[in-house]
């Protein structure tokens, strides 16, 4: 029985919850409102990556009810994914302190963690690594450096739906030509439900995504990345290839922030994607070349990783090394720019 039915259902899901959060927003004044560290001119309504999580949710209720998924996968996203989201609606509507909203995403990830397994043995350089129960809190602190830099990278239209649509349908190649097709359903579902998004944040975006969805999409491609991993060691290599983009630009811009002694978790744009959509003067052109280097530099290296036997450190090296160089010629972490008024 084919159901390939189910993904235009969790698209339209998406597509409508979206339409329904935008129109809640206006009416209750939910707008990000442009300020000095905003990468956008106009007051846009905020919140609508709520659709993604619910669609999501949806989704994963169709996969266990058909066996497409373990029970154990289900709790660990609807679990896990479902905190984050309710977290970061919670901070949409009234600010959480930043104490709380932390101690929030570690529980979440022990919980996604007790139901993965935790940390499955990682191959470095040749060399298989068991790290025991110190693997639950590199994991941890994975799975939350995750969710928090698809929040840092959410600043400009379209981005965090483009990296999170590449990223989950390259998955689904890689499981296809490994012979994984077991694990396909997730991410391609997932990928569904971020299109139906999609539509309304195409630049110029009509809705932001909003910290409950950029953070529920980071913990949930953390989530399927750590599963992929018990089943085939190369395949956490190759995610962290897929979501190159976005922990190179974040992870370097925190580092250099960190080094000048800057309040890290206090908002700002001097990510390298914020200094290109400026130099560029619009946002697609910045959210285009995400997913062009997805696509035709970063899917590639993940194919040799999994297919044809390439070392996945020498891989995240390969393939981070360009995007480091990016990095630095669009200034990620440099002090800011006063903005411009228009």
């Amino acid at each position: 029985m084919s159901y390939a039915w189910v993904i235009p259902v969790v698209f339209g899901i998406s597509f409508v919850m979206t339409a329904v959060l935008r129109r809640y927003a206006i009416s209750r004044s939910l707008m990000d409102v442009p300020n000095a560290r905003s990468s956008h001119v106009v007051a846009t309504p905020r919140g609508g990556g709520v659709a993604i999580a619910l669609a999501f949710f949806v989704s994963l209720g169709l996969l266990l009810f058909t066996g497409l998924i373990s029970v154990d996968l289900f709790f660990a996203l609807a679990g896990g994914g479902g905190t984050i989201a309710l977290i970061g609606f919670m901070d949409d509507h009234g600010h959480i302190a930043a104490r709380w909203r932390l101690l929030g995403h570690f529980g979440s990830a022990f919980w996604v963690l007790g139901w993965i397994g935790g940390l499955p043995p990682i191959a470095v350089f040749g060399v298989s690594i068991d790290l025991g129960w110190t693997g639950y809190l590199l994991a941890a602190f994975y799975l939350v450096w995750l969710l928090n830099l698809y929040n840092f990278m959410d600043g400009i239209d379209g981005i965090a739906s483009v990296e999170a649509i590449c990223a989950c349908l390259g998955a689904c190649l890689l499981y296809w030509l490994s012979g994984m097709e077991s694990l396909i359903w997730a991410p391609l579902l997932l990928a569904a439900c971020v299109a139906g998004f999609f539509y309304w944040n195409f630049p110029p975006a009509r809705i932001f995504m909003g910290d409950a969805g950029s953070g529920f999409l980071g913990m949930v491609l953390g989530a399927l990345s750590l599963q992929a991993a018990w089943i085939s060691a190369p395949m956490l290599w190759a995610w962290l290839i897929l979501l190159g983009v976005f922990i190179v630009d974040a992870t370097f811009t925190l580092l250099r922030r960190m080094f000048r002694g800057e309040k890290v978790y206090e908002a700002h744009r001097s990510h390298a994607y914020q200094f290109a959509s400026r130099r560029f003067g619009r946002h697609l052109p910045v959210t285009a070349a995400v997913g062009l280097i997805n696509l035709f530099w970063l899917l590639p290296i993940a194919l040799c990783v999994t297919r044809l036997d390439l070392d996945g450190a020498w891989g995240v090296v390969l393939a981070y090394t360009p995007l480091i160089v990016l990095a630095i010629k669009f200034r990620a972490g440099d002090l800011e720019t006063p903005a411009v008024k228009n």
